[in-house]
C-alpha cells in the first residue's frame, strides 16, 4: 500500500476533548484515577471503551484505561467504526502517525502492510487508506492510552463500515495472524458508544442487554443485538472482531466494569447516549484458536 509521509492532524482537538497539553492531561488523569476498578483475575489483553467527547463519556472511558495503567505494549490495535460515508468496509490511515496535544503517536506501517496482506485472501481486498480523515472514534481513545501506559506504543488503526459477521470474523482472523507472526506484547482496544437518543429507561435496558451479551463473551451475539432490536452499539463490529481475536489469543474472560449515559452528565434524561466500559482477560496459560 502506498502511503502519505505525513501526520494526521487531529480534527477534534479543543472541541471533543481539550486542546491543551496540560489541561487534557489533568483532565485524563482525572478520569483514570477516580475509577475504582473491581479484582481483575488475570491478563488484560484487550478493553472495551466509549468514544463520545471526553465531557460526557470520559469518565466511563477512564474505567477501561484504568485497567491498562502501567502496562506497556509495544503495539496497540485500535478497531473502531467509521462514521464518515466512505464506500469501502475496511479503513485505515494513510499517515504515518496521529497526532494530539500530548504528541505524536506513530502508525506500525510494517503491521498495517501485514494486516492487509493477510485480509486479502480472506475477504478479496484489504485495508483502504484514507488521508485527514475526520473519524473521531478512534482518536478520542488516543489521549487516555498516552496517560495510561508506561511506555511509548505504536499504532494500528482500523476503521470498520461493515460490521457483518464475515467481515469481522475476517478482521479478527487477519489480526491473530499478524499479531502472532508479529511478537512483542500488544493491545486491542474496542471503540464503541451504545444506544442513541433513547429515554433513559429505555436505555438502560438496551444497554444492559448489550453488555450482557459482550459479558457472556459472545461476539455473534453482540452483532444479532441490533438486527434483534434488543440492544445497540455503533461500534458492535470493532467489539465482535476484538472479541473474537482475544479468544483466539487466549482470552476466556470479559468484565463489564462501568456503564453510564450522557443524561447522567448533563441531567438531560429525555434522550440520551449509552456508554460502557469492559476488559477482557486471560485466565488460562493455553491458548486456543476459536475463530
Amino acid at each position: 500500500m502506498t502511503q502519505n509521509l505525513s501526520i494526521r492532524p487531529s480534527p477534534i482537538a479543543g472541541q471533543w476533548y481539550p486542546g491543551s497539553a496540560r489541561r487534557l492531561a489533568e483532565s485524563v488523569d482525572e478520569y483514570i484515577q477516580a475509577a475504582c476498578l473491581p479484582e481483575l483475575p488475570g491478563k488484560v489483553l484487550a478493553v472495551i471503551a466509549p468514544h463520545a467527547g471526553h465531557v460526557y463519556s470520559g469518565a466511563v472511558a477512564g474505567y477501561a484505561f484504568a485497567a491498562v495503567r502501567g502496562l506497556a505494549p509495544e503495539l496497540v490495535v485500535i478497531v473502531s467504526p467509521m462514521h464518515q460515508g466512505y464506500p469501502q468496509p475496511l479503513l485505515t490511515s494513510a499517515h504515518i502517525a496521529y497526532t494530539t496535544p500530548l504528541g505524536d503517536v506513530p502508525v506500525d506501517i510494517e503491521a498495517l502492510d501485514a494486516l492487509d496482506a493477510a485480509l486479502r485472501p480472506l475477504l478479496g481486498y484489504g485495508l483502504r487508506r484514507v488521508q485527514n480523515d475526520r473519524e473521531h472514534s478512534l482518536e478520542i481513545e488516543l489521549p487516555f492510552l498516552q496517560r495510561a501506559l508506561a511506555g511509548p506504543f505504536s499504532l494500528l488503526p482500523v476503521m470498520v463500515r461493515d460490521p457483518s459477521p464475515e467481515t469481522m470474523q475476517a478482521l479478527a482472523k487477519a489480526l491473530v495472524q499478524v499479531l502472532t507472526q508479529r511478537g512483542g506484547s500488544h493491545l486491542l482496544v474496542a471503540s464503541s458508544d451504545l444506544s442513541h437518543f433513547y429515554p433513559q429507561k429505555a436505555a438502560k435496558v438496551f444497554d444492559q442487554e448489550m453488555l450482557r451479551r459482550i459479558a457472556a463473551f459472545d461476539p455473534l451475539a453482540v452483532l444479532r443485538a441490533e438486527d434483534e432490536g434488543q440492544g445497540f452499539a455503533c461500534g458492535r463490529g470493532p467489539i465482535a472482531a476484538v472479541l473474537w481475536a482475544a479468544q483466539a489469543l487466549g482470552a476466556d474472560q470479559v468484565q463489564i466494569l462501568k456503564h453510564a449515559t450522557s443524561g447522567d452528565v448533563t441531567g438531560d434524561f429525555s434522550q440520551v447516549v449509552g456508554y460502557g466500559a469492559g476488559v477482557v482477560l486471560q485466565n488460562r496459560k493455553e491458548i486456543g484458536d476459536t475463530l
